[in-house]
């Protein structure tokens, strides 16, 4: 991940939102079909995992950014660090 691009990183987020929305729709579609329960279960559990797939993704890049902001403007990691933990609370 560190050695893409900030462009290939936002495409390959934003594909992934894609393919979540539609997994998203699939669910619905399936319930309106009234599909067994365990099936949609199963598609439930790979659409949270996609989540939070992007989430890490994104939470490793914003500490990315906070670490690099921090050295070049010689700030207090541990501030870094504290900010970097409100944002993962919030998510976890």
């Amino acid at each position: 991940m560190w050695l893409e691009s900030r462009k290939e990183l936002e495409e390959d987020l934003l594909a992934r939102l894609k393919k979540i929305e539609g997994q998203v729709r699939g669910v619905s579609k399936m319930i309106q079909e009234k599909r067994a329960c365990g099936e949609i279960i199963i598609q439930l559990a790979a659409i949270k995992s996609a989540l939070n797939q992007v989430a890490m993704t994104t939470l490793a890049c914003h500490l990315a950014d906070l670490l690099r902001e921090s050295l070049e403007e010689k700030r207090d990691l541990k501030k870094a660090m504290e900010e970097f933990l409100e944002i993962f609370k919030k998510f976890s």
